[in-house]
């Protein structure tokens, strides 16, 4: 009884969260073929955003294993609801469901649950498989184009697209409710603590970007023509296009999935100094790699922030600050991030996107809620629109 009536009150903190961003997307987000379009949208945003808001909890997350139970004809309910929507949305906007890579949206929602739902004995140990499940999940999502994504509203000033939220929820509901892992932190929790901490980890990273970003030609001021309405208005809706489309996304994979389930791996070895020594060892070659892969100067940056990372984690490690293993998951992790990067085709960016993701990961670990440490990644892309900045590729 006391289970369901605190699943109920999670419920309603969903409602109530998904009436503000609701009110939100009604009062600034207009689509290019006016009421009609929005009439379409605004149900399927509805639905998709109280499950955004709902997914993650702990309660929830409880309450659906103990209804799956194991059983597979259970288990692939919720991702086959999310695959009838999505279609529906499409269809309803005159596209085909079929056509190109439309085709990899099945796959993309079911594979990592049928793939856990297929694992009988029930495993609490992090183990190799739970990497797997998260690298052949993760790289078609970046490395293949969904097109149509399925923006909301479909056409004109885009807030979200359903298929970006589909990954979202079909991550979270695979790896937390049907793998059973802990410490996701996807769920909505507004805590002055939390958004203090966000707020300093924000401020000093980007001293730090700043100061090292003027001394080497990669920052520069230019500043806004006029401080109006029109900009502030501006500066809002991209913080909230920014947490939605590709904050929270990140930081769900990133950290809440990569980070979590490394740092437990580590832990559970009950020594850190080997994964150290191999996550340093494979990162320095890719930083070089990457560094002098790309046209400009200062080739060694990427590395040389490598070693930073590695060497703060090392330290961290010895004085004991935290259970072992938690700095050495965040170097590696925040190394990968920075790295992934390369698309950006910046030397210096994916320097100073290593030292972000050790940014988003220590707000997480603080926090152990990825909304906080999405908060972080939407300011830090952010700062450039907010400070009237310009990077000097």
């Amino acid at each position: 009884m006391q289970a369901l009536t605190m699943l109920s009150k999670e419920l309603k903190k969903s409602a109530m969260w998904t009436l503000l961003l609701t009110l939100l997307f009604l009062l600034f987000y207009r689509p290019a073929d006016g009421f009609t379009d929005m009439i379409i949208a605004l149900p399927f945003f509805i639905i998709f955003y109280y499950g955004f808001f709902t997914i993650g909890k702990d309660s929830v997350s409880a309450w659906l294993r103990n209804r799956i139970n194991g059983d597979i004809k259970k288990i692939i309910i919720f991702p086959a609801i999310l695959l009838v929507l999505y279609f529906s949305y499409v269809l309803i906007n005159g596209q085909n469901p079929y056509h190109g890579t439309l085709a990899l949206v099945p796959y993309l929602i079911f594979f990592p649950v049928l793939l856990f739902a297929a694992r009988r004995h029930k495993v609490v140990k992090i183990d190799w498989l739970d990497f797997t499940a998260f690298v052949i999940y993760l790289l078609p999502t970046t490395l293949i184009e969904v097109n149509p994504a399925g923006d909301l509203p479909f056409k004109g000033e885009s807030f979200d697209s359903i298929y970006r939220i589909i990954l979202i929820l079909s991550a979270v509901y695979a790896f937390g409710s049907v793998r059973g892992l802990k410490d996701i932190g996807f769920f909505p929790v507004f805590r002055w603590k939390f958004l203090w901490t966000s707020l300093w980890v924000w401020f000093i990273f980007y001293l730090f970007v700043l100061i090292i970003g003027f001394n080497v030609n990669f920052v520069r001021y230019v500043g806004h023509d006029v401080i109006d309405q029109a900009l502030l208005h501006k500066i809002f809706l991209t913080l909230i296009a920014t947490f939605f489309h590709t904050a929270i996304f990140e930081e769900l994979f990133f950290r809440g999935l990569l980070l979590n389930m490394l740092t437990k791996r580590i832990g559970q070895a009950k020594t850190w100094k080997i994964f150290w020594y191999w996550g340093l060892g494979l990162a320095i070659p890719l930083a070089l790699l990457v560094g002098y892969t790309l046209k400009g100067g200062m080739h060694w940056f990427p590395a040389l922030m490598t070693v930073c990372l590695f060497v703060a984690a090392f330290f961290l490690e010895k004085g004991n600050y935290a259970p072992s293993g938690i700095y050495t998951g965040l170097a590696i992790t925040s190394t990968i991030f920075g790295l992934v990067h390369y698309h950006s085709g910046a030397i210096v960016y994916i320097g100073f996107a290593c030292i972000a993701g050790w940014a988003y990961g220590y707000t997480y670990l603080k926090t152990r809620n990825v909304f906080y440490s999405a908060i972080v990644h939407m300011l830090v892309n952010c700062s450039v629109l907010i400070f009237g900045l310009e990077f000097i590729k």
